[in-house]
């Protein structure tokens, strides 16, 4: 009888010991902890439950957690968030990024790039959106949201994309409304004629339905460009988004003046009016001419993007990291660097779950080295700047889950 109680005590402080040791899912140690939303630059450990973050703090007991991610010398961000990706992919080789050949299949390149979520840039239109959700969203592992474009056949390209009566605003609103935890707002893009229509279009949407737009404009190389101190005053709304901010194109009234090189002064009124201003750095669509002495007079882009298609991600643009190392080597600072790449995207597409590092925030986490050492980067024209440090993505959590681990950082190894 006694050897049983004994017995029976044994077996109780291991069913104690075991759901101790279970208290946490993972807990990611001794990482330099980043997250612009709560202030937080320092050296501390996050523990993740059920795909949510249940700690920030230090000295974390490991003990406590079924896996172990070891960040020692190691920058822990939110998961980042792009917010100018072209992902509706298909076999259409006549169409552009409208389920064509142009767009990319979003879990090849977000993941190991420390991406958790892309945001469409307008490839779908209020017509083809269902077509783009199940082929596409449905089936990715990506978190994928969207801007709306506002021509109903969205990016299929040419004469498609200019025709006014596809632009219907209440038809965008309510597709808008249908799937309001996908779509983020509405996109103007590739409109060549030297009106408002478009814009006005997208606009009239998004106040119908409480979003933003998001303008990549510029004509044709036929007449002088629209004003854009006219786009930012007359027509867009606080929180709707410039896209391309460092373009130079002979369609596009640029930033910065092409005559004395200066940083135009309205652009800081826009930006005080709310105007986000992003990157979208794309095949063509950034210039270090515009960028650098935008950046030396003190404007810095509210978000970081890619515009990640076929046609850009093997050139100057390359992915993420990169476009931060840009950044980070034009004199950005870091904790800014990391803010508009996480926090001022979620903030712009009015999804604040994401982005941060909040105890209860969904666990989208990215641990990324800082390389040292001689670093080149380019534009679309060849101009050439040099960097000291380069971002590397070493493993993406999404939803709690390690989803890229790139040298088995996490204890035990999460396999495939």
């Amino acid at each position: 009888m006694k050897n049983y109680f004994f017995l029976c005590c044994f077996l109780l402080l291991m069913g104690v010991n075991q759901s101790r040791a279970q208290v946490y899912d993972m807990v990611i140690k001794g990482g330099q902890v980043i997250d612009p939303k709560n202030n937080i630059n320092a050296v501390m450990d996050i523990a993740i439950k059920d795909g949510k973050i249940v700690a920030v703090a230090n000295n974390i007991n490991t003990k406590e957690a079924k896996q172990v991610v070891d960040a020692v010398n190691k920058l822990v961000v939110p998961g980042l968030i792009d917010i100018h990706a072209h992902v509706f992919y298909g076999l259409h080789t006549d169409q552009y990024l409208m389920d064509g050949t142009t767009a990319v299949v979003p879990d090849g390149f977000s993941f190991r790039t420390g991406v958790t979520t892309m945001v469409d840039a307008g490839s779908s239109g209020w017509r083809s959106f269902p077509l783009f959700k199940s082929q596409v969203i449905d089936k990715s592992q990506t978190r994928i949201l969207a801007f709306l474009n506002i021509v109903g056949a969205g990016m299929r390209g040419g004469a498609y994309e200019q025709n006014t009566h596809d632009m219907d605003p209440q038809m965008a609103a309510y597709v808008a409304r249908q799937f309001k935890d996908l779509i983020v707002g509405f996109k103007v893009a590739h409109f060549e004629p030297a009106t408002w229509d478009a814009v006005d279009s997208a606009v009239q949407a998004g106040k119908l339905s409480m979003r933003p737009v998001m303008v990549d404009f510029g004509g044709d190389d036929s007449h002088p460009p629209l004003s854009i101190n006219e786009l930012f005053f007359k027509h867009l709304r606080a929180g709707d988004i410039y896209t391309h901010v460092f373009t130079e194109l002979k369609r596009r009234d640029p930033i910065v003046d092409l005559n004395t090189r200066k940083l135009k002064p309205f652009i800081f009124d826009a930006q005080k009016k709310g105007i986000a201003f992003d990157v979208g750095f794309g095949g063509a669509s950034f210039d270090f001419r515009q960028a650098i002495p935008a950046l030396k007079a003190g404007f810095y882009p509210n978000s970081i993007s890619t515009d990640l298609h076929v046609g850009s991600m093997n050139a100057a643009m390359k992915d993420m990291p990169n476009l931060m190392s840009i950044f980070l080597a034009m004199g950005m600072d870091l904790q800014k660097v990391i803010c508009a790449s996480t926090w001022n995207p979620a903030q712009e597409i009015n999804h604040k779950e994401l982005g941060n590092l909040s105890v209860g925030a969904i666990a989208d986490i990215a641990v990324l080295n800082l390389r040292d050492g001689n670093f080149g980067f380019w534009d679309r024209m060849g101009y050439k700047i040099n960097g000291k440090h380069r971002f590397e993505c070493e493993m993406t959590i999404k939803d709690g889950r390690i989803v890229y681990d790139l040298n088995g950082i996490a204890s035990p190894v999460v396999l495939p």
